[in-house]
């Protein structure tokens, strides 16, 4: 959602840009309002799976009001687990396979510094809800796959057939 707005060309965008550029959070305000629109432009979707939000305690009851506004609720927050030298490793690779400019030793060092001074505290928050999961992120893609899948059953009542269909729509493979 970030890097689509990042993408658009909007001053939205443009600002969303700059602040991806140098590893820095996205503020809460415009986090929450391209949130709340993807909620009012999408009023029949069976569910959303947000990556990489909330990053914040503020953003998270910012999450939890809008959504108890439209009759929902958070239902599962998957975590997953990798060492941070592992992420340095996946990022360097990124940086030179697709030339993303915000990734590169110094944004990475940034943004652990701010997952755990901001999110980091989410996992109380979540775990006190009963609905943090953690995920070994190190396995083969395959298990963590089938692990987020397990997740998901679990918290939406689909059945096998349907989260192939959805897992096939979201990831675009079974």
């Amino acid at each position: 959602m970030l890097r689509a707005a990042r993408t658009s060309g909007s001053e939205l965008g443009k600002k969303v840009a700059g602040i991806m550029d140098r590893g820095d959070l996205v503020s809460d305000e415009i986090v929450i309002a391209l949130i709340e629109e993807q909620l009012d432009n999408n009023p029949n979707a069976p569910g959303f799976i947000f990556d990489g939000f909330p990053r914040t305690i503020a953003q998270a009851e910012a999450l939890d009001a809008s959504l108890l506004k439209r009759g929902q609720k958070v239902d599962s927050v998957i975590r997953l687990c990798v060492d941070d030298n592992v992420l340095l490793g996946r990022i360097e690779k990124r940086f030179v396979d697709e030339g993303r400019k915000d990734d590169n030793p110094e944004s990475f060092k940034i943004r652990l510094e701010n997952y755990n001074k901001q999110t980091a505290p989410l996992l109380p928050y979540y775990t006190k809800q009963g609905k943090l999961t953690e995920v070994d992120g190190l396995a083969d893609i395959e298990t963590v796959s089938e692990s987020i899948a397990t997740v998901l059953d679990i918290h939406s009542g689909v059945n096998e057939p349907k989260r192939v269909s959805l897992w096939k729509r979201i990831f675009g493979t079974s």
